[in-house]
């Protein structure tokens, strides 16, 4: 009786949510790397790094300015693009634990979501070179 009476959820409205934000993320990551490229002398490869680091920061700021939550409600899925995701995610759990300090509040609220992330990234890097090693030494 309870399903009949639970309102049926806009999968498809959802998807198409999370694609255009999602997508929007990253054609402003590919503008970044483009804009690089153009203007400062950067190769494909060496682009990377500067246009994840401008696009952590975008995320930074507009988690700081209430904006990137607003996105995330209405785009579902779409905003947790893996850079900008993860940025949006330390940096909220650092600005609703700063009443508790630097140290106990934000470091330590910030790196209970980061510290999984790290570790996950870590250990699987450490397999992937081992991998590439033994298959390099095969061949």
């Amino acid at each position: 009786m309870a399903q009949r009476h639970t309102p049926k959820k806009p999968v498809m409205a959802n998807c198409i949510k999370a694609f255009l934000v999602g997508g929007m993320i990253c054609l402003l990551g590919q503008f970044l790397q483009g804009f690089y490229i153009a203007y400062f002398g950067f190769n494909e490869r060496s682009a990377s790094n500067p246009t994840v680091a401008t696009l952590v920061f975008i995320a930074v700021l507009l988690t700081g300015l209430g904006v990137y939550d607003r996105i995330g409600q209405w785009a579902g899925a779409g905003s947790a693009v893996p850079v900008t995701g993860f940025a949006n995610a330390m940096s909220s759990a650092a600005l609703e634990h700063r009443s508790e300090g630097y140290v106990l509040g934000v470091g330590g609220q910030m790196f209970k979501v980061a510290g999984p992330v790290i570790v996950f990234g870590t250990v699987a890097a450490f397999f992937v070179a081992l991998i590439k090693q033994i298959l390099t030494m095969l061949s």
